[in-house]
């Protein structure tokens, strides 16, 4: 897939990912551009929960929808390692509270948010079912990566290495500095390897972590082989990224993967 075969009315300044997905499966990662929002969140905010303009952001998911042409779902994201299947016929009135959704339905969109936090799509063979997921630090650590490998092989039917994953900006390594006890926490959940994942920042006690890189490794290692992405970083490109570790105060991106209607 390449932008010059988007869906009509989806905008240019958007991520479309270069991934081996099957032929039907589409995704996206939307940017702040364009959008109508006004600072802090200026740009094309699709988050309601960080004080945005309610109308705004209902003018942008209405917008987003309409790009996809498939009907996005958004979760309750809190950061666990919850996965939820997605249908048409078992749709909640309210987002679910989980961090990955799969769907085996075409015409549905499995979403995640982010401003710094990794979302990792995937797509299974053939199409038969895609998914999302929400990995900040603490669901990394906790394996929501892979529950969602785990939940979206037993839909297709079908062995983690068939998956393709693509990775999309999040928080970067020389940007995401954090404290020694998160990569204490990867270690115990990882063995030492996952030191190679971290180096010394200039404080005392304090390192800077690989966020794409620790994912990549966590899915090589639930034996997801073919992944790409994870070379942006939303901290040092403001005029195109959200973070929440830059501006505090700010709004969300999308990822979305839908498989097309036949």
């Amino acid at each position: 897939m390449n932008l010059d075969d988007l869906p009509p009315g989806l905008e240019h300044g958007w991520l479309v990912p270069r991934w081996p997905a099957p032929a039907g499966v589409r995704a996206v990662m939307t940017t702040r551009e364009p959008g109508l929002g006004s600072p802090p969140y200026q740009g094309y905010n699709l988050a309601s929960h960080v004080g945005d303009d309610p109308g705004t952001v209902a003018r942008h998911r209405e917008m987003f929808a309409t790009a996809l042409g498939a009907q996005p779902v958004f979760l309750d994201q809190v950061h666990g390692t919850t996965v939820v299947p997605l249908s048409r016929a078992t749709l909640p009135a309210v987002p679910p509270r989980a961090d990955a959704a799969w769907t085996a339905e075409p015409g549905l969109a499995c979403v995640v948010m982010v401003a710094d936090c990794l979302p990792v799509l995937f797509a299974a063979p053939q199409g038969r079912a895609v998914a999302a997921a929400h990995a900040g630090w603490r669901g990394l650590a906790a394996g929501v990566l892979e529950a969602t490998v785990s939940s979206l092989c037993r839909a297709a039917s079908c062995a983690p290495r068939d998956l393709v994953a693509w990775l999309g900006p999040c928080i970067g390594p020389r940007r995401f500095e954090v404290g020694e006890e998160v990569r204490l926490v990867f270690e115990q959940a990882g063995g030492p390897q996952a030191r190679g994942y971290f180096r010394p920042a200039e404080l005392p006690g304090k390192w800077l972590a690989d966020l794409a890189g620790l994912a990549q490794w966590r899915l090589a290692d639930a034996g997801v082989q073919r992944v790409s992405g994870g070379q942006w970083c939303t901290v040092e490109d403001p005029s195109r990224f959200y973070s929440f570790r830059r501006d505090r105060v700010t709004g969300r991106m999308a990822a979305a993967v839908w498989i097309e209607r036949g």
